[in-house]
């Protein structure tokens, strides 16, 4: 008899090709969602209140889930809604709710019964799960929606609310998922920042009542507070040990995640739109559908959630996951806003002496009214500035083509300046209150995306340069300000902004990627500002922080890591920090390599390493891009921090090794023991990406068995001489 998730990946086939079928309505009160390992059973009693039973290790025999519950021995349940799969409010539900409704003649309350389940097979690996909900009184509906992938052991949790009243109703929460778990102790995990901070970790235990994360910021919604996370039940989850699970909203504006322990001792998860400022008016036979949570849970520690993500990430979500990424120079610390058509020329021989991809066109080449020399105009006039650019972008397009590199361009169509002809002409199209003092965010307001004229001018922007430029290669697409003074012009309804703002920008993106869907695109937002899953469907890659020192890069990609895979990570060499050159691209090739520096200032030895580093990149940059990452030593820790890649085959690995600490006789002092090779395999470890004229201290000839480098492991030899060591592992 096959195994359990191969016969689940049987099923699925049968389903695609219609041979077998499954009955949509309930033959049981059990309804689970299996993947590979684990297991999330929900299930109704004969009051039709759905309720989440388990989420953990999946069983063998399927029938044993009914007997969870019996083994918990917790106090009253008063309302029986404590762990309710979706909690209503003003009934008689005593704890947070995920949906809170105004009917139309003014009441409440709401009652959520179960109606009818259907399980669809989107794939071979992935099925989808739809569940209907009713008000026994009101004609509100509620389906949950719940996509499982089997070999990743993930899932995709959202909403559907359905108003088929006769009039209109308010929605004033309207959550996407609402997990309960069950344990002794819960441990989260959470992240703060600001500008050039991103990903600063903080875990301590949750205690009972409500710990909320959130954003109110409009734009830029993680700036302070990404909606990733993670929370450890029981003990505190090691990167190899402990269950743990990992979730991330996806959604690019306010969002709000309360994390509730309740006086059963149960862990409440509820997250989706924030509801701050924002009521949702549904009109008769109309549908709004909440953005994505998506989370994984593993019992062997962070490591392996983290994984799992990755896994989900390059072949589900991220724009081309599992394709090529394109090295590139940035202009932007070169030049910043003080270049002409000859200083970028001279740049685009250097992008060809440097051996990348691609060059790339920062901020400043827009704007001749009020011409882009600073930060304070222009925003909103992408027209090449005569002055800078007299034969436009298309002679620098040319050139590259020339110099046999490609071309790509900074834009920040979302924003406009104060001091710009698109303000003068259209002030009805930025977001401000009309009657109160304008408050800018780095000199700059947001322009109003609820408004589809609005929409059409930011495709525009885009279209245009493609449509002047057939071979642009490239887009990074920048977001710097928050919204101030939310307020919409076009909309008659405030309490819709902040969320029909981010319907805007998606509506926009889809527009782009349906005529432009290959062009790659970095997702920017002043930095980390803007990452997250809805966004990067559209983009292939994001710029995590503008902060680049590389010894702040380490913690903050290292944070980064769990949650988003390496091939996504934007990461440029530049001159910040006092690192010395090699520990600069070692740290920027951890994911997709650039350089943000004055070439032709490098002398001959750091042009030479720089030249050898773009082609020992290339040698190895699919393993990183694709393959496994395992993280053997956490900076936050000791010393170093260790990262290491593995491809598929288990032929293939490579690990950074980055000193952290600078203090007396830091360095490497035991082996770092390996994961995620063969143990049958015989390997070879040798140190690469060497400075000129520097030889390794370590022996290149030895070879190991896989078995030996994953129980002893090898010693990186770091030390306040060799503060960044590249190891690459080749099966022999």
């Amino acid at each position: 008899m096959p195994k359990p998730y191969f016969r689940h990946l049987f099923i699925g086939f049968l389903l695609i090709k219609g041979l077998i079928s499954l009955d949509v309505q309930a033959q049981s009160s059990q309804i689970p969602i299996e993947t590979k390992s684990k297991a999330l059973v929900l299930e109704y009693d004969s009051t039709k209140t759905l309720r989440m039973l388990y989420y953990g290790e999946k069983l063998s025999n399927i029938k044993e889930y009914s007997t969870i519950s019996k083994g918990y021995k917790q106090m009253t349940d008063y309302s029986g809604l404590s762990n309710a799969a979706y909690t209503p409010s003003g009934s008689k539900n005593l704890l947070e709710p995920a949906i809170s409704v105004i009917h139309a003649d003014g009441n409440r309350s709401l009652d959520l019964r179960y109606v009818k389940h259907e399980v669809k097979s989107i794939d071979p690996n992935s099925n989808q799960l739809d569940i209907t909900l009713k008000d026994p009184v009101y004609d509100i509906y509620v389906v949950l929606h719940y996509k499982s992938f089997l070999s990743e052991d993930m899932i995709e949790q959202w909403t559907t609310i359905q108003n088929k009243e006769k009039k209109s109703i308010s929605l004033e929460k309207f959550a996407s998922a609402n997990l309960t778990l069950k344990s002794n102790a819960y441990w989260l995990r959470q992240y703060h920042g600001d500008w050039a901070r991103e990903m600063q970790v903080e875990e301590a235990p949750l205690t009972h009542g409500i710990k909320v994360l959130d954003s109110k910021l409009g734009t830029r919604a993680n700036l302070f507070q990404p909606p990733s996370f993670m929370v450890s039940l029981g003990e505190k989850a090691s990167e190899d040990e402990g269950t743990v699970l990992m979730a991330s909203l996806a959604y690019s504006g306010n969002f709000k995640i309360d994390l509730e322990v309740d006086y059963l001792n149960n862990l409440r998860i509820i997250a989706g739109i924030n509801n701050y400022a924002s009521t949702v008016t549904l009109q008769s036979n109309q549908d709004f559908i909440t953005p994505k949570l998506i989370y994984t849970l593993s019992t062997e520690g962070k490591g392996k959630a983290s994984r799992n993500l990755h896994d989900w990430a390059r072949k589900y979500k991220l724009l081309d996951g599992n394709g090529e990424r394109l090295t590139l120079l940035n202009n932007w610390e070169a030049t910043y806003f003080d270049f002409n058509e000859q200083k970028l020329k001279g740049l685009l021989q250097d992008t060809k002496k440097l051996g990348v991809d691609l060059f790339l066109l920062d901020d400043g080449w827009f704007g001749n009214k009020y011409p882009r020399n600073s930060d304070h105009s222009s925003l909103g006039d992408w027209e090449p500035n005569r002055q800078k650019l007299p034969n436009g972008i298309t002679t620098l397009v040319e050139e590259a083509t020339k110099q046999d590199v490609k071309f790509g361009i900074w834009v920040e169509p979302e924003m406009v300046s104060p001091k710009s002809e698109l303000y003068e002409k259209h002030p009805d199209w930025v977001v401000k209150q009309p009657q109160r003092e304008e408050h800018y965010f780095r000199n700059q307001l947001v322009l109003d995306l609820a408004n589809p004229k609005v929409q059409d001018f930011v495709f525009q922007v885009l279209d245009d340069l493609f449509t002047k430029n057939p071979a642009l290669a490239y887009i990074k697409w920048d977001c710097n300000a928050v919204i101030y003074n939310a307020h919409s012009a076009f909309l008659k309804d405030q309490g819709a902004f902040y969320i029909s703002y981010v319907q805007g920008l998606y509506n926009v993106l889809e527009r782009i990627r349906a005529k432009y869907p290959k062009v790659p695109m970095m997702l920017c937002s002043g930095g980390g500002g803007r990452v997250d899953y809805a966004a990067l469907q559209y983009f292939t890659e994001f710029w995590p922080s503008d902060n680049t020192d590389p010894l702040e890069r380490v913690f903050m990609q290292y944070e980064y890591s769990y949650f988003f895979p390496a091939i996504s990570t934007s990461n440029h060499v530049t001159d910040w920090g006092k690192q010395p050159l090699k520990y600069r691209t070692d740290v920027a090739m951890m994911g997709k390599l650039g350089f943000d520096i004055v070439v032709s200032h490098l002398n001959d030895k750091d042009l030479l390493f720089c030249q050898n580093a773009v082609k020992t990149y290339d040698s190895f940059k699919d393993i990183v891009w694709h393959g496994q990452q395992y993280r053997l030593a956490d900076p936050r820790v000791g010393d170093y921090a260790s990262i290491m890649y593995v491809d598929d085959q288990k032929s293939e690995a490579v690990i950074f090794n980055y000193l952290v600490n600078n203090r007396y006789g830091a360095g490497s002092t035991d082996p770092v023991r390996l994961q995620g090779l063969d143990p049958q395999k015989r390997y070879q470890v040798q140190e690469i990406n060497l400075y000129p004229e520097i030889s390794s201290t370590l022996e290149n000839s030895q070879i190991y068995s896989g078995d030996y480098l994953m129980k002893i492991g090898v010693n990186p030899d770091l030390n306040n001489k060799r503060t960044s060591v590249l190891l690459k592992i080749s099966a022999q």
